[in-house]
């Protein structure tokens, strides 16, 4: 398999060379859908659109309930294509007709290849047979990996009108974002593919509980049960991550992409709040946590809040560490230096070895809150984004509340 990948991405590269698209391609407009395989025999679909423009050039549009996910990196010669969705590192590659695509998704850095498939005209994400039997609307107390060292728990946030179910799951780390499926008969099915991280969840539902099982591409499993509890919170994010005893502030030193080697005690932060945000280029909560905030500084343009992330990578080398930080500042327009922590694992262990003063590096994304004379007054963990809905809106409110007093002392 590992000379079979190296040989492909060989042919891929030398593909890449064609920048223009050539109206010779016969490939559809319109709505497709794509299929990527998970394991068990499972497919993960997602609905997408390829549009042709007036100079014949195509763009894409990935869709997840409500997210649209806008891709302009594609790359057509003869009856090949490259599909490179934006910010993250993997791409589509393959052969084409003009009603379908068959190729691989690929990681290079992670050495994962996934088989893919697209058709063209079909809207069902998932096919419907049978009438649903049972709502999922509502919250869903959900613990995944249970019985074992990795169990966690979250909490299932669903809305059902007929067969059509969205939603998402939030963690204590995070949330699954944009999730959208059917229920037939007694089968929950949800996916979401957000151009680099690929989750299906399939479950049998009763009224009160869910017992299924969570894909991650074709590489990751785990199960998952779930009882209805409208009752159910969280841990508090704000609680989770903190200073060990014996530590009365926070610093590090970490190179930018330049080089240079970049301090909280440098002149670019002093007499500033400081937003610290602990994150990977690879990361879907860290790239939605990471376009809130740079609204937030565009929108407000603070000069006394400093921002800077500290990035964890998986990439194997510092040159393509920064490489993947460098196409995020571009594609997202981070106006904030983001440091390399770490490269080579994204491994929390060592990233927390990496800042000794906190009790655990418990996720990607985390922020730390400095007030202007460097005191550390909250450190959150995770980010649950828009696909969370009123959990987003009151997150948005309390971040602008807190940072506001901040400003204010």
């Amino acid at each position: 398999m590992r000379y079979y990948l190296s040989y492909f991405i060989i042919f891929l590269l030398i593909l890449a060379s064609c920048k223009k698209h050539s109206r010779e391609s016969t490939i559809a407009d319109g709505l497709w859908l794509g299929e990527l395989e998970a394991m068990d025999g499972y497919h993960l679909p997602f609905n997408f659109r390829l549009i042709r423009s007036e100079n014949d050039s195509i763009h894409m549009e990935i869709y997840n309930a409500d997210e649209t996910i806008k891709v302009d990196e594609i790359t057509i010669k003869q009856d090949s294509i490259i599909i490179h969705p934006p910010v993250f590192e993997g791409y589509f590659a393959g052969i084409f007709t003009e009603k379908s695509i068959n190729g691989r998704f690929i990681k290079e850095e992670l050495n994962r290849s996934v088989p893919f498939s697209a058709h063209y005209g079909q809207k069902e994400r998932f096919k419907t047979g049978d009438k649903a039997n049972v709502n999922v609307s509502g919250n869903w107390e959900t613990v995944f990996s249970d019985g074992t060292d990795d169990r966690y728990v979250a909490k299932g946030v669903f809305e059902q009108k007929g067969k059509k179910v969205t939603g998402t799951f939030e963690t204590a780390t995070g949330d699954y974002r944009f999730l959208e499926g059917v229920v037939t008969g007694d089968s929950l099915k949800l996916s979401a593919f957000d151009g680099s991280h690929a989750f299906l969840f399939v479950a049998k539902a009763t009224d009160s509980l869910l017992d299924g099982m969570f894909y991650s591409g074709n590489h990751f499993k785990e199960p998952f049960q779930a009882k209805r509890n409208d009752a159910f919170e969280l841990p508090d994010a704000d609680s989770l991550t903190f200073l060990k005893p014996g530590y009365d502030s926070f610093n590090f030193t970490f190179p930018n992409a330049l080089g240079e080697q970049i301090s909280l005690k440098d002149e670019q932060f002093k007499d500033k709040v400081v937003l610290l945000q602990i994150m990977g280029t690879w990361c879907p909560n860290c790239l939605d946590e990471t376009k809130f905030y740079v609204d937030y500084i565009k929108k407000n343009r603070p000069d006394d809040v400093a921002m800077v992330a500290l990035a964890f990578e998986y990439a194997k080398t510092e040159a393509s560490a920064f490489k993947s930080i460098n196409r995020l500042v571009e594609r997202v327009d981070v106006p904030y230096p983001i440091l390399l922590a770490q490269y080579g694992t994204t491994n929390k262990t060592e990233a927390q070895k990496k800042l000794p003063m906190l009790n655990h590096v418990l996720s990607y994304p985390t922020t730390i809150y400095l007030d202007k004379k460097g005191a550390v007054r909250k450190i959150h963990t995770g980010f649950n984004g828009p696909a969370t809905g009123d959990k987003f809106v009151e997150f948005k409110s309390e971040f602008e509340t807190f940072v506001q007093q901040l400003r204010e002392e």
